[in-house]
């Protein structure tokens, strides 16, 4: 079996798709198994082939990247999706994210700087360009005086800590030996008491929390 991480690269503009798929290429451990030009093909190449990751934009012909997305996280929930797109709007971030994603980074990005994002998200992180990251945690914490986290119960903690480091429901009960609907529950109270509307916006609070812990 492959070791390679497999990725398919959806993208209508032939000029900037071969040059992802070429800065991919250079790599030895990453194969670009298929491309797409638009959102349904993107999710029909994602449900045929199980790539380990799609890297989509947004703005595709047909359904687009957030609707492909959405269904590409619906029908393959083993295989990530990381958008690559030119729009920095916080609405489309926090939609991107809501469909499934666990990447979003701006095309002006470098090559070292995807291939960072790819196996970043690989590895079970989120990643999001940073400086669109710093806008959104910013908009997300709404008190400065009020921490959110000292009303997280121990276990609540525990469970946040597992989803920042990319474990899903089913994989917290099992190393926490709960009920996949209980720890379902616990993260409806971290949601709520976080004031987020993701599971993805509570991570990025609690990696941005456990960093400003270190320093």
């Amino acid at each position: 079996m492959s070791d390679k991480i497999r990725i398919l690269v959806a993208d209508d503009h032939p000029l900037f798709r071969e040059g992802v798929v070429n800065t991919l290429a250079a790599e030895p451990d990453i194969q670009v198994i298929a491309e797409a030009t638009s959102g349904e093909q993107a999710v029909k190449q994602a449900v045929d082939l199980l790539p380990d990751l799609a890297i989509l934009d947004l703005t595709m012909p047909g359904i687009g990247g957030t609707a492909a997305t959405r269904q590409i996280a619906a029908q393959c929930p083993a295989t990530a999706v990381l958008v690559l797109t030119v729009s920095e709007d916080a609405d489309d971030l926090l939609e991107a994210l809501k469909a499934g994603a666990r990447g979003y980074v701006l095309k002006g990005v470098s090559g070292h700087g995807l291939i960072h994002a790819v196996r970043s998200v690989i590895a079970g992180e989120v990643y999001i360009t940073p400086a669109l990251a710093a806008g959104i945690l910013s908009e997300m914490t709404r008190d400065d005086s009020a921490d959110p986290f000292e009303d997280l119960t121990g276990r609540e903690h525990e469970i946040l800590e597992l989803v920042a480091a990319g474990l899903t429901n089913r994989q917290i009960g099992e190393r926490l030996y709960l009920a996949e609907k209980t720890v379902k529950h616990y993260m409806t109270n971290v949601l709520q008491k976080l004031h987020v509307r993701s599971r993805v916006e509570a991570a990025l609070l609690a990696q941005r929390r456990n960093l400003e812990s270190r320093s």
